[in-house]
């Protein structure tokens, strides 16, 4: 399963200076607006230390972490839905990303000009959202136009379309994103295949700087971002970036000096994978220890899928065991079958966070 994130924002507030942190790129992070023209992609293993341990239990060949990619999207200005800057380029570059990462400028640098003359997060924060919205609006409305011919020939899925169309441009135009409309399975049809701005999950990352920021202005964000559906991070950019090549042991020398848990990488993956709504399983052979990426509640078959179609064409059966009872056994992980701590299990199983799984296919 691809996990992709787009970093969005107004120009110069730290957005390109993260992604090269975050992916390790090289790419041009100057002080002047639309510096990003053509969206900057980079791809990063997700932090994992049970695959750390796993290795060390398996001694494989090789070891495969699951991956992000990360994609930087040009900077956004006032009027983009009407064209405004890259306004139109941006939208679409963004359609194309499962999650969004609005980055807002929280740390003060004369040095580094602001847009808009002026270091305030929540104007900035509604800038973006209000041209998203607007966006959509434009979008929603071509569609309604369309749909009339549906609704003069008394299609039951044009008289839909309108009615869940209609109620979501009201939810949109009273500041509302997409993301919050309340829907149906069915209702959900029709918004889908609109590719939706606003419908897509948000992270908000609090670019913040050595102080930490304006703790006002943090918990009104962090408001602004519930409002919208959407969760909230901080992260400062400028360590992250002065980090960036450093050996890990470094950094966590350096985080922990700050009072920092974890890089922002980790924290920024992590808020992505419970946007979504994923988690990991791993398999584990002297060939390879791999991490995989599924949904929440997927049946076996279906992770089996996320492997190869293969196994879930094919599928027979899986056996599974926990990544503590590997931990704890790691000595005779070999021998867990005949501990009892394998599990047979059909193409129904739902899997958990963290499971160890062999899957069996038919020829």
């Amino acid at each position: 399963m691809n996990l992709n994130c787009g970093f969005v924002g107004l120009p110069n507030v730290g957005k390109s200076t993260l992604f090269n942190a975050l992916s390790k790129n090289n790419i041009a992070a100057e002080n002047y607006p639309f510096c990003t023209i053509e969206p900057n992609t980079g791809i990063v293993e997700v932090p994992d230390n049970r695959l750390t341990e796993l290795t060390k239990i398996y001694q494989p060949e090789k070891t495969i972490h699951n991956t992000v990619e990360f994609i930087d999207i040009a900077g956004l200005v006032k009027n983009a839905h009407q064209g405004e800057g890259l306004g139109n380029q941006f939208l679409s570059q963004i359609r194309s990303v499962k999650v969004i990462i609005q980055v807002v400028r929280f740390f003060n640098d004369n040095n580094i000009t602001h847009v808009e003359n002026r270091v305030d997060p929540l104007d900035d924060m509604e800038i973006i959202n209000t041209e998203l919205i607007l966006a959509d609006i434009k979008t929603i409305e071509r569609s309604l136009t369309k749909n009339e011919k549906l609704v003069r020939a008394n299609k039951p899925e044009g008289i839909l379309a309108k009615e869940v169309l209609s109620n979501l441009l009201e939810h949109l135009n009273a500041g509302y994103a997409a993301r919050s409309f309340k829907r149906q399975s069915k209702e959900n049809i029709c918004i889908k295949n609109l590719f939706l701005l606003t419908d897509k999950p948000m992270i908000y990352v609090a670019n913040i700087d050595d102080e930490g920021g304006n703790s006002g202005q943090l918990a009104d964000a962090e408001l602004v971002a519930k409002k919208n559906s959407s969760s909230f991070i901080k992260i400062n950019g400028k360590l992250e970036s002065e980090m960036a090549e450093f050996e890990e042991e470094e950094k966590e020398m350096i985080l922990k000096d700050y009072g920092i848990d974890e890089s922002g990488l980790s924290t920024l993956i992590k808020e992505a994978y419970k946007t979504l709504g994923l988690e990991t399983f791993f398999t584990c052979g002297e060939k390879e220890v791999r991490a995989w990426t599924m949904k929440k509640g997927s049946q076996a078959v279906e992770a089996a899928g996320e492997i190869h179609t293969d196994f879930s064409t094919k599928f027979i059966k899986a056996e599974i065991f926990s990544y503590a009872d590997a931990i704890d056994n790691k000595e005779k992980v070999n021998e867990l079958k005949t501990m009892g701590l394998v599990k047979m299990v059909g193409r129904d199983y739902i899997m958990q966070e963290g499971d160890i799984a062999y899957f069996i296919k038919g020829q």
